[in-house]
């Protein structure tokens, strides 16, 4: 750094010369040399002067540097100094010498003190410490009408456009008006390298982690080649166009700076904050990573990024719109990850704490994950497992892929962290194999429907959809459960009263927004009373079975596009439209528990840790009352109350009392022939 500060300085010595003969000169034509209050007023004298001699250019730099101002076309390389960071910027920002000479001109008061004296001695106005326009062109030989120099200070010229040179007083005629160089380009021409403050929080470096994600390297040739000034990265759920543009940036020798473009946006003077940011994209020698799109950014936002000066890789999730940009964009697929690809990153994160014959990729194959999804989830796996002081479990590396989850869904529907396994569940062996099966669809769906393209074409997703159809209380809920805590997932159930509209187009847009955000969670989608949402389609008769049908028909081709894992719940099946069903994957019937089936559940709802009573008995309880399991779960929690109670163990007076309540509940009588002797403690 030390020398790009010397090679800087030296090229000021060019400045000082010619202010140097400014100064002879001008003190020959100043009639009143030693007037204490020179610049301060004007005399007769001062004036006649003026009048008589005019407003030549001043002697033209003849020495290396800025010397090449009068001699159009010369190669503004030729000849530079080793390490001079004007010469690099130069080459960046194609900058003329006449530019370089400029800025030189506005640099030198922020490098020597004095030429703030002199330059108010030339201005004839001592609190005018800057050069002004007309000034500096002197200064470069140049007469102060010359058009095509006065042009490299308006906009549309680069040290404007790129903020390298600012002019101020724009209220004040176009030769007074005074020129000064930002601190941050001052300071970087002198070899600090401190970050713009203004960017703080908006944007930040990124260095390229592991090997190349797919997709870099012929990105990466596009940019070096100088193909693609500007980049789109469709970002698909698994993907991560940030890896793959910080690598391909990487790949073309460049740096990635990393933009938070809805700030940008959101910032009361956003297309100024986006000049500074190809400012200092331009002196870092870094490209911009822009993301994620949005769709909304102001146009002067897209126009000041994508000047030219710095490639731009842009990244979202919605398809690029022409409109946005006048420059049309390389547009780049961002696919998820492969099988192999994710358990390289694995390997790589975590090469030496895991347990013995665990497989991370395998242990988290239900997740959809970028690269650096993964590290992070990696980092908090770690940290869980130092935390219990053992290695790195299955556990710790699906509690850690959770993390990674974005918070958006939990807005729009209720998380459920599972607590149940499949030991919970009292089923038929045939429904238990199905929620099996499901299961296991969730957990190889990448290697059925990516690698060995089971399901390829007609734009349909890689998600999984299946139907739980059952009476109430039947476990369709806790089977959604145990489903999602079998793959280390968490569930979310979506409450219809947040969906439903009785508005025209509105349930659709609250669904889409429920199925975007569902995009970044991996977690289980749960949709109880279905039916509600999902009907069939009907005869139109009139303007509402038009929209509902129109509904239907929008939830048909959304499901199929589906990416995730997505339970649909229904007490009602035969009221399902017959298109849903042939897009599920999986439909699982849950029939009302048979007597040993109740039998069991009355033993799993009361539990290990519940104190019973002599004189329970488990087989009169599932022989008498045909309950399903949620009522049974409700009246042993009834019963156990009704036992704290009393302070006692929960007998069958508790159970009777509990059952006779959930009778109740339910609107059904409470016979004899059902009770038996135990009918009075039913009705009591």
């Amino acid at each position: 750094m030390v020398g790009d500060a010397r090679a800087v300085l030296r090229r000021l010595q060019q400045v000082e010369s010619a202010v140097r003969a400014a100064v002879a000169r001008h003190r020959e034509s100043d009639p009143q040399p030693d007037d204490p209050f020179r610049g301060l007023y004007l005399s007769d004298e001062t004036v006649d002067a003026a009048l008589a001699a005019g407003r030549e250019p001043f002697s033209p730099w003849r020495t290396e540097g800025p010397s090449a101002v009068t001699r159009p076309g010369a190669d503004a390389d030729a000849g530079q100094p080793s390490g001079d960071r004007l010469a690099a910027l130069a080459g960046a920002a194609r900058l003329t010498p006449l530019d370089e000479a400029l800025l030189l001109v506005a640099l030198a008061p922020d490098v020597d003190s004095r030429f703030e004296q002199f330059y108010g001695y030339l201005n004839d106005d001592v609190t005018r410490r800057r050069p002004s326009v007309g000034l500096a062109l002197r200064l470069c030989g140049l007469p102060e009408a010359a058009a095509s120099a006065r042009l490299r200070l308006t906009p549309g010229a680069p040290l404007i456009d790129l903020a390298l040179l600012r002019v101020d007083s724009p209220d004040r005629p176009v030769l007074s008006r005074g020129l000064w160089v930002p601190d941050r380009v001052g300071g970087w021409l002198l070899g600090a390298d401190a970050p713009e403050p203004l960017l703080a929080g908006l944007a930040g470096p990124a260095q390229p982690a592991g090997p190349p994600p797919p997709g870099a390297q012929p990105l990466a040739r596009a940019l070096d080649r100088a193909e693609a000034r500007l980049a789109y990265l469709r970002e698909r759920p698994g993907g991560s166009a940030v890896a793959v543009a910080t690598a391909a940036l990487d790949g073309a020798g460049r740096a990635a700076l990393v933009v938070d473009l809805p700030r940008l946006a959101a910032d009361p003077q956003p297309a100024e904050l986006a000049t500074v940011l190809v400012r200092e994209a331009l002196l870092t020698g870094a490209g911009l990573v822009v993301g994620p799109v949005q769709g909304g950014e102001p146009w002067a936002v897209w126009s000041r990024l994508i000047g030219g000066a710095v490639p731009v890789l842009a990244y979202g999730t919605q398809p690029w719109d022409p409109a946005w940009t006048a420059v049309p964009p390389l547009q780049v697929e961002v696919a998820p990850l492969t099988v192999d690809d994710r358990a390289a990153v694995w390997r790589d994160a975590l090469p030496d704490r895991l347990a013995a014959g665990l497989d991370p990729a395998a242990a988290t194959a239900q997740f959809v994950l970028g690269a650096p999804a993964i590290r992070r989830a990696a980092q908090v796996a770690a940290q869980l497992a130092a935390a219990e002081g053992t290695p790195i479990g299955e556990a710790h590396l699906r509690a850690g892929a959770r993390t990674q989850n974005a918070a958006g869904l939990e807005r729009l529907a209720r998380r459920i962290v599972p607590e149940v396994g499949w030991d919970d569940l009292v089923l038929p062996p045939a429904t238990l194999s199905l929620l099996r099966e499901l299961a296991g669809r969730a957990r190889h769906r990448d290697q059925v429907l990516r690698q060995w393209r089971m399901r390829p074409g007609g734009g349909r997703g890689h998600g999984v959809t299946a139907l739980f159809a059952g009476d109430s209380g039947t476990g369709k809920t806790m089977s959604a459960e145990v489903v999602a805590g079998s793959l280390g997932l968490d569930l979310y159930t979506v409450n219809l009263a947040t969906v439903v509209d009785k508005y025209v187009g509105e349930t659709e847009k609250n669904l889409e927004r429920i199925f975007g955000e569902a995009a970044g969670v991996n977690g289980v989608l749960l949709f109880d009373e279905a039916d509600a949402i999902f009907g069939k389609r009907s005869e139109v008769r009139d303007a509402h079975d038009r929209y509902a049908n129109i509904e239907s028909a929008y939830l048909l081709q959304r499901m199929e596009t589906f990416d995730g894992l997505a339970v649909l719940a229904t007490n009602l099946r035969a009221n399902l439209d017959e298109a849903f069903t042939r897009r599920l994957d999986v439909v699982v019937d849950f029939p009302v528990p048979d007597e040993a089936a109740r039998r069991a559940l009355w033993d799993r709802c009361l539990g290990p840790r519940v104190p019973r009573a002599a004189d329970v008995d488990l087989d009169f309880l599932a022989a008498a009352f045909e309950l399903a399991g949620g009522h049974i779960r409700s009246a042993a929690v009834t019963a156990g109350y009704l036992a704290a109670e009393a302070g006692r163990p929960v007998g069958m007076a508790e159970l009777i009392g509990a059952v006779g309540r959930e009778y109740r509940k339910l609107g059904r009588l409470t016979l004899e022939s059902e009770f038996g002797r135990w009918l009075p403690l039913a009705v009591g």
